[in-house]
């Protein structure tokens, strides 16, 4: 076959990711195998990818690649998540954009735009997943608002309202006056804001008296409706029972005592505000205080906030501000550091609210998932383990779950009501079901279903995303059927930690609240993507390279490659560009052995060299060692560390050793017994490489041999861990120093590689010479002598033994050769003071296993031993 001179991942890739989906190769059924499954962390639809999308589904990929090769059935289930705040705001501005305002449409009108949407924007993701070579079984694809996922959230929903975990309440919420809607409190994220502290002067009804306040948001003076003392305070008592004036508006409000007052802190008068502070809500029930909203949905104020009607709070605290000024109220403005609650999504600073909405107890139901991943008996294992203390703080300070929405776009609550009373309402499945349920409430028999008005929030994207791993088996609408037995707990999850627990935890609290199971074996939690200068990337910040532009650039195994050797599980990941050029040149490398090995002719008759025979036999127990640490990384999730370890294997070990040792002369052929042992090695090296570098693996897989379908890399077999000759690695590690020695004389002594040399070796170590065929190949050395005294030449030591290239005494720079020896004695002394420092620890000594402290008393014999040499080669220099 003609085999390209270069390996351009671009003419490749698409050729072998439409081959293997031909072939069906990422496609699921339930059969006789152990199955591996990964469901994945459902990307929103409105999304593109980004860089943590990239590490996250590459870590991904690498895992369901490596269990198809281990021989399990492998079932990776993509989809997208319908995120509702997000996508919601898309469609209201594309409309916008056509001059049509949301609140023109009716509900279905709506949903049909935002469908339209979806179906000629979403799941882009998906298609550019497909570019970085993501093996998901397509044909599963879900999205979290298909019917049957819808179905399944309505199902919970009933069933949990029926168990009396759902229930309505009017509570003080997060707004989100961007979005128009609540949020949980886990989607507000508290900020340290500069702001300011406002002192105000209220009038004391009936005199000339005045109190001051402090305040920080003097735009909802509005909605004052007391203003609240310590009982136990002296400064007051004058003010007991006596009613103040709120400024600007004049209304009339009592002076209540409550102890909730801090005497020590501010003015210890405190302005309550029942609809805007979730302290002050308590106040207000506990006085019975009335409560005034002073905020449109929007945040901008409302009739109560006067002549300031429709303006935004923040313009409207400015002007309120220069009129409580003008007219002497406020007597002085202090400079004041407080944390303020945005929206995650949004970026919006949220409004306290009141208002009805639909919560679900959540105390009772996290107690299998803390247990399942705290207990004594845990069975959900989080990488890295120190996320546990996350997860614990979560789910043991776990609050009631605000799962209503005032939006749309999502499942809409499955609550019916019948009149107008708040407790006028049934909960079913559907309109019939409700009907019937109303009629029986009622008594009233006459009812129809035009009698009923369904609940028109939404529920949180996040009631949906919970039931993930049940959901995309029907396990919710068919809990009995035989892929949900199958698949179902899957082996692992990997997400980043930022939704620990908005997603990951409450997947636990539904597996148990559903199938009396975990959802998950493992959750592997990776790091945040940031740049060289460890921000985050953003947009705003203009620090995320295009995705598609790096692969189209670096090719999608060069950045595959680039991202995980800089990654490190559940450690923020440097990105840096240059790790892809390193992940391409590695591709590279990996294609110029393969021409060269398949450059060589082969002679049937021919042979085995000596040193051929070696290698083999070294390169095996080699990658026999390397085998078991690549999957003792794996079953601890250390994916980069694993990438690391064949990096290693393939660029030093195969390329720079092994294939040296074995290549014939120039225009020599090589013999078969040879060539077949060298395409064996290739050929399980590609299979190591091959989760983490796809398309390169398979391509020079199929140039190697012609394949049927069923011989294709992706479900080859993945190698076995098998006995490895420690000894000959031991051996050869020296003699690889000894060859690295030789090749600096050769440099520095300009002496040719064509020309042979003679090396004598003062044997102190009582190294093996069964290896020197090796030597003497690899550095073009015509004989090796072992004698018992120094040689007259350029010399180097290997742990305790001396080694000599004769060279002309003039060639010999005594002064350099004097300074490498003195640097490299230095060296060694400092070596041997650690392992001294180390040996004389008592602790070390008697709580060190046998084998570290012999390995540790040979490191200092052979250090001593090196350090004499090299003391002696000095002296012998005077």
């Amino acid at each position: 076959m003609d085999i390209p001179s270069k390996y351009i991942a671009t003419s490749v890739e698409n050729k072998w990711y439409d081959y293997w989906m031909k072939n069906d190769y990422f496609h699921s059924t339930p059969d006789e195998r152990e199955p591996y499954t990964i469901v994945i962390p459902p990307p929103n639809v409105t999304g593109v990818l980004h860089m943590g999308h990239m590490l996250n589904n590459t870590i991904q990929d690498v895992l369901i690649r490596r269990a198809r090769l281990q021989g399990k059935n492998a079932c990776w289930v993509p989809g997208t998540d319908h995120a509702s705040i997000a996508t919601e705001a898309k469609v209201v501005a594309k409309l916008k954009e056509q001059g049509i305002d949301k609140n023109d449409l009716t509900r279905e009108e709506f949903l049909a735009h935002a469908w339209e949407w979806k179906h000629e924007y979403g799941g882009i993701i998906l298609e550019q997943l497909k570019k970085l070579g993501c093996s998901c079984d397509w044909e599963r694809t879900s999205f979290t608002m298909d019917p049957d996922m819808s179905e399944s959230v309505i199902k919970v929903f009933v069933d949990l309202y029926n168990k009396g975990l759902i229930y309505r309440g009017y509570r003080m919420v997060n707004w989100d006056p961007e979005a128009k809607t609540t949020l949980s409190d886990e989607e507000v994220i508290h900020v340290e804001k500069q702001g300011n502290l406002y002192y105000l002067e209220y009038k004391v009804e009936g005199s000339d008296e005045t109190l001051t306040i402090a305040t920080t948001r003097p735009e909802t003076i509005f909605g004052d409706t007391a203003i609240c003392i310590n009982p136990n305070d002296a400064r007051f008592t004058h003010l007991k029972g006596k009613k103040a004036i709120v400024p600007l508006c004049n209304r009339v409000i009592p002076i209540i005592e409550d102890e909730y007052v801090d005497i020590e802190f501010g003015t210890g008068c405190l302005k309550v505000t029942p609809a805007h502070d979730e302290n002050d809500k308590v106040l207000g029930d506990k006085h019975k205080l009335e409560v005034i909203d002073i905020f449109h949905e929007d945040a901008s104020l409302n009739s109560f906030g006067l002549h300031y009607e429709g303006k935004d709070r923040f313009v409207a605290r400015k002007e309120i501000v220069k009129e409580l000024e003008e007219k002497g109220i406020l007597i002085k403005t202090e400079s004041h550091l407080n944390k303020v609650g945005t929206s995650e999504r949004t970026k919006a600073i949220i409004e306290p609210r009141l208002s009805d909405q639909w919560f679900l107890k959540m105390e009772d139901l996290a107690k299998p998932a803390i247990d399942a991943v705290l207990g004594e008996d845990a069975e959900i294992n989080l990488y890295p383990k120190k996320f546990e203390n996350t997860y614990r703080h979560w789910m043991e300070n776990i609050r009631d779950w605000n799962i209503s929405r005032q939006l749309w776009w999502g499942q809409q609550i499955p609550a019916y009501f019948y009149g107008d009373g708040k407790e006028d309402f049934v909960v079913a499945e559907n309109s019939s079901d409700a009907l019937e349920l109303a009629k029986e409430k009622t008594n009233n028999f006459q009812l129809t279903t035009n009698d009923l008005r369904q609940d028109s929030d939404a529920l949180d994207t996040w009631f949906s995303s919970w039931l993930w791993p049940m959901s995309v088996f029907d396990g919710l609408r068919n809990p009995e059927n035989e892929e949900i037995k199958y698949y179902y707990p899957t082996n692992d999850l990997v997400t980043g930690p930022d939704i620990l627990f908005f997603w990951v935890a409450r997947m636990i609290v539904a597996g148990y609240e559903f199938k009396d199971k975990k959802p998950f074996n493992n959750v592997y939690l990776t790091g945040l993507v940031r740049d060289k200068q460890r921000r985050k990337m953003s947009k705003s910040l203009g620090n995320s390279p295009n995705a598609l532009k790096l692969i189209e650039e670096y090719g999608a195994d060069g950045v595959r490659v680039g991202l995980l050797l800089s990654s490190a599980a559940g450690n923020d990941l440097m990105f840096d560009e240059s790790l892809c050029q390193q992940g391409k040149g590695f591709a590279n490398k990996i294609w110029n052995a393969f021409r060269l090995v398949n450059g060589w002719e082969i002679d049937e008759s021919a042979k085995q060299t000596e040193v051929a025979e070696i290698a083999i036999d070294w390169y095996e127990a080699k990658f026999q060692t390397v085998l078991a640490e690549i999957d003792d990384h794996f079953s601890k999730y250390r994916l980069s560390d694993a990438l690391m370890a064949i990096y290693k294997l393939v660029w030093d070990d195969f390329a720079s050793w092994f294939l040296e040792m074995v290549k014939p002369e120039f225009g020599k052929p090589i013999d078969k017994k040879t060539y077949d042992a060298v395409i064996a090695a290739f050929e399980n090296n590609l299979k190591l490489l091959h989760p983490f570098m796809p398309f390169l693996t398979e391509e020079i897989w199929q140039f190697i041999s012609v394949r049927t379908p069923e011989e294709a890399l992706i479900v080859a077999k993945w190698p076995e861990v098998t006995t490895s000759n420690a000894e000959l690695i031991e051996d050869f590690s020296m003699i690889a120093e000894v060859v690295s020695g030789i090749r600096t004389i050769r440099k520095e002594k300009n002496i040719s590689f064509k020309e042979g040399i003679e090396l004598f070796v003062v044997n102190n170590d009582n190294a093996t010479t069964e290896l020197d065929a090796v030597i003497k190949k690899l550095t073009n050395t015509a004989t090796i002598n072992y004698v018992s005294e120094k040689v007259e030449g350029a010399s180097f030591r290997v742990k305790s033994n001396e080694y000599f290239v004769p060279v002309s005494v003039d060639d010999i720079d005594v002064e350099a050769e004097t300074e490498k020896l003195n640097a490299e004695l230095k060296r060694a002394e400092g070596f041997l003071f650690g392992i001294t420092k180390k040996l004389s620890n008592e602790r070390f000594v008697n709580n060190a296993p046998e084998k570290v402290l012999e390995l540790e008393r040979k490191k200092e014999a052979d250090t001593l031993a090196k350090i004499e040499t090299i003391k002696n080669s000095l002296a012998s220099l005077k």
